[in-house]
């Protein structure tokens, strides 16, 4: 325990430098060559006349923060999820949360086209809350519903249904184009705007999370033990479910759908830190900003000069962990 004790200050004192030198390797990165004493150039002494100094600030230093930032949100998002449930199957992406949230601006985007930045995000958090009480009320009805592997394939089935219902809307209205952004997570379509209008609401998903993670602990210790030691046990996973839905509406509105950062980011944390989420919330969202901000570097090179979505990046690394997590855990919990 003492490994992982030195470990965990060791990811969060060197986060700052990390994040900052990932950000820096992503801005290099794409079929234009930025050298890098453009980048520092770029920030020191900005001219709005310089081509690259603009393709820097408006374009790949917006979309570097962007994938940190979401890699951040999905990982503390299913975090909060695997600790809540106790089941280590548990993800934004598997549990219906993003798949709510891309139905609901599907719809906006087909019946309420003239939505501001503001009205598109509280529409893809009305989804995202959608989406999981469809999966967790279907869980709670069916017999051992809410093992693992069960809410992992009601969670699949849920989604695919909204995902289903998506492409037919959007088919049958003539919108698939405007929709296949947020089905195949193009960041590089992400809009500056959108994400720093963002910010704020990311901020306070963080600081719940941040906040409930003591709680979360106590909550993965079993229903039992959280209510021995006084635990609130429904409002704590009210609140809890509240800021998976704020950090995953957010990530589905800003870029689409991104699978898997949710489910195996918060596993190779664990690994790292130990099991108290004290230090596995904040650990995971360093570890999920650079994990998902690196999947988008790579993604620019795996078909260079075309650029592959960043989900094909991240489901070649998921679904092998998911099988192995499936054949290696049955359907145990998560601890």
């Amino acid at each position: 325990m003492g490994v992982k004790r030195q470990l965990r200050y060791i990811i969060l004192l060197s986060s700052p430098i990390t994040i900052i030198l990932v950000i820096f390797l992503s801005i290099l990165s794409g079929s234009t060559v930025i050298h890098p004493a453009d980048v520092i150039e770029a920030f020191l002494s900005f001219d709005s006349d310089n081509v690259t100094h603009t393709i820097i600030m408006t374009s790949r230093m917006p979309r570097a923060v962007g994938a940190m930032l979401i890699g951040a949100l999905l990982a503390m998002s299913g975090a909060l999820m695997q600790g809540m449930t106790r089941n280590y199957l548990a993800s934004p992406s598997i549990m219906g949360v993003s798949d709510g949230a891309a139905f609901a601006i599907t719809l906006s985007v087909i019946f309420l086209p003239a939505l501001t930045s503001l009205q598109m995000v509280m529409l893809s958090l009305v989804g995202s809350a959608l989406g999981t009480g469809v999966v967790f009320g279907i869980a709670s009805l069916v017999r051992n519903g809410l093992s693992p592997v069960k809410m992992a394939i009601i969670g699949t089935i849920i989604g695919t249904f909204f995902s289903s219902v998506s492409a037919a809307l959007a088919t049958y209205f003539q919108v698939s184009q405007t929709m296949s952004f947020w089905y195949n997570a193009r960041i590089h379509q992400m809009s500056p705007d959108l994400l720093w209008f963002t910010i704020p609401f990311a901020v306070a998903g963080i600081l719940l999370a941040l906040a409930l993670a003591n709680s979360v602990t106590i909550l993965s210790l079993g229903d039992e033990t959280a209510v021995g030691l006084g635990q609130r046990k429904g409002l704590i996973k009210a609140l809890t479910m509240l800021s998976v839905v704020i950090m995953t509406g957010i990530s589905v509105a800003l870029i689409g759908k991104v699978g898997f950062v949710g489910l195996i980011i918060p596993h190779i944390t664990r690994f790292f830190t130990g099991t108290d989420y004290r230090w596995v919330i904040p650990c995971s969202a360093v570890i999920g900003g650079i994990f998902l901000t690196l999947s988008d570097s790579l993604s620019l090179y795996i078909n260079y000069p075309f650029e592959t979505p960043i989900g094909v990046v991240t489901a070649m690394i998921g679904v092998p962990f998911f099988l192995y997590l499936i054949k290696t855990r049955g359907v145990g919990s998560h601890r």
